[in-house]
């Protein structure tokens, strides 16, 4: 393995950070929270005109830039950062490589260069509850959270000449903007019950949206509600939906860690910086020794975090791949999920994205926390920007998994604790 970024990966991360430092300041992150879209549209056109940052890890056939997704998770360290609300995580992280991978070439070209260039902003719209486990973050994964009969979620039937779809999912990220969404929904009867992956523009007849009030407001969702509408297949009936969503999750879990320790990073930086300013007894409380032994430790840790952070987004990205699109399909010959579980090699893969995660995400949580009670009254006002940092610690961990389930679930997948072995 080498550590060492290319000049292509620093010339991203440089760039990024000069951009959003002069276009999402503390100002401007309030101005673009209060938009009705939960972002500010004129950064996301320059993020992806400028940059090209949506389709970083897209193909050049497509329109992308063809890089892979250990580009798009160092990107994701700057924009994390500066907490910056856009449409990426849930365009070019959740949407944009299913489509990839799932659909078919006419799906792919109509798509993909229309997200590449940013025109395009596209969500994925499982319900938020059971996000983390549609991915295998923190489960198996097996479709239960997707409900089907009576249970709720989105059900699809068949139509003349298509497929309708009814329920409603809520907590959608960017689902209450997003111009296309690719929904996860339940096909068929009990016996048959099966999870099927669809296309609805987000303008469809049938399909009602509201933005819902989130506790990471840097993080915008929406209710959805599709009344008997109008919907494509996503790639083919036969296509392996939950195993797609499975490898999402660990390309998905490599990305968000390095998010996360983007935004450990920076809280830090700006809690050393106050400390050395504010002053008790006559003296910066910086020069305090247990002031330096606390902030020791969140150093250590955002460091670990980042180490482990970089790990992860090296090995999602397999050797040799092109553009990032395949997002580490290691099933051989599963063509269903009803198929047993050997049969899915995805359930059995490494898990050090699920612990990267883990890690960066208990670094985000312990630095903003230290920097709410070291930044004092003013600390636990909601003028000042350190109470985002930590909602985003809190948010990401109810979307994606707390850190106890993602280590537990990674212990499972790798055979730590086998039946027997405790037993004995």
């Amino acid at each position: 393995m080498d550590a060492s970024f290319t000049p292509e990966q620093d010339e991203i991360r440089r760039t990024l950070r000069e951009l959003l430092h002069s276009r999402c300041g503390p100002r401007e992150l309030r101005a673009a929270l209060d938009n009705p879209a939960g972002h500010d549209p004129a950064l996301w056109t320059d993020l992806a005109g400028r940059l090209g940052l949506p389709g970083l890890a897209l193909p050049e056939a497509y329109g992308g830039v063809g890089c892979s997704a250990t580009e798009l998770a160092l990107a994701c360290e700057e924009t994390g950062r500066a907490l910056a609300p856009s449409p990426l995580l849930a365009t070019a992280v959740l949407a944009a490589p299913l489509i990839g991978s799932l659909g078919t070439e006419a799906q792919r070209a109509d798509l993909l260069p229309r997200i590449a260039s940013g025109a395009l902003t596209a969500a994925l719209a499982v319900p938020g509850p059971a996000l983390a486990t549609a991915l295998a973050l923190t489960g198996p994964g097996d479709g239960d959270w997707a409900g089907g009969g009576r249970a709720g979620g989105v059900q699809a039937r068949r139509a003349a000449g298509g497929w309708r779809l009814y329920g409603q999912v809520d907590q959608v990220l960017d689902g209450h903007s997003a111009g296309l969404l690719v929904v996860a929904a339940h096909a068929g009867g009990f016996a048959r019950s099966r999870t099927l992956l669809f296309l609805v523009p987000g303008d469809a007849v049938g399909v009602v949206r509201v933005r819902q009030t989130a506790l990471d407001a840097t993080r915008p969702r929406g209710r959805l509600q599709l009344r008997d509408v109008e919907a494509e297949l996503l790639g083919e009936e036969s296509a392996d939906a939950l195993g797609a969503l499975a490898d999402l999750g660990q390309v998905t879990a490599a990305v968000l860690s390095c998010e996360a320790v983007g935004a450990a990073d920076r809280v830090l930086e700006r809690t050393v910086e106050y400390v050395k300013q504010r002053e008790q007894f006559g003296r910066p409380i910086g020069s305090f020794q247990a002031v330096k032994h606390r902030l020791a430790d969140v150093y250590v840790a955002v460091q670990a975090a980042r180490s482990a952070a970089y790990y992860a987004a090296w090995a999602a990205t397999p050797s040799g791949s092109a553009g990032g699109i395949d997002m580490r399909l290691r099933r051989v010959g599963a063509t269903s999920h009803n198929e047993p579980a050997d049969t899915h090699p995805h359930i059995a893969a490494p898990a050090a994205e699920r612990l990267a995660l883990a890690q960066a995400l208990e670094a985000l949580r312990t630095a903003s926390a230290e920097g709410i009670q070291f930044h004092g009254g003013i600390g636990f006002t909601w003028e000042h920007e350190a109470h985002l940092y930590f909602k985003r610690a809190a948010g990401d961990e109810l979307l994606f998994g707390p850190p106890h389930r993602l280590r537990a679930h990674a212990a499972d997948a790798a055979g730590l604790f086998d039946a027997q072995e405790v037993a004995v």
